[in-house]
């Protein structure tokens, strides 16, 4: 698997309808995770909301979002993230590394719920980005 680039855009509370609109406009297929699903979330209120959204189309464009979480903050404009996948350990924890040098880790990489190894971290120009190594058992 290469390396992908892809669009993660934040929603508060209607990531479901958001997708569920850009997969009529760009066909594909729509995968979705809740946080009740992935147990990813102490709050009863958040288990209907989606965790992980990822619409692939055919045209090979990809489209991930989820919905803030309610403990954290959510500004209009601060909705897209940038997230970075693929199967190159070496590579994608190089650039992990240097993204986050002089920068904030917000989730330190290593293991997640799906079995990945997934962390994530604000540069030091403001950008979150979200790196996640597929197909890794620990």
């Amino acid at each position: 698997m290469t390396t992908r680039l892809n669009p993660y855009l934040s929603f508060r509370d209607n990531a479901r309808q958001a997708m569920q609109f850009y997969q009529s406009v760009f066909g594909g297929r729509l995968e979705m995770t809740t946080f009740g699903e992935a147990q990813a979330s102490q709050d009863p209120a958040e288990d209907g909301k989606i965790m992980h959204a990822m619409l692939e189309a055919e045209n090979g464009m990809t489209l991930m979002a989820s919905d803030t979480p309610n403990s954290m903050e959510y500004l209009s404009g601060s909705q897209i993230s940038i997230s970075l996948s693929g199967d190159n350990e070496a590579e994608l924890r190089g650039y992990y590394q240097k993204l986050a040098n002089g920068g904030t880790v917000i989730e330190p990489l290593e293991k997640a719920p799906w079995g990945d190894i997934f962390g994530m971290c604000t540069d030091r120009f403001g950008i979150t980005w979200l790196v996640n190594i597929a197909g890794q058992s620990q």
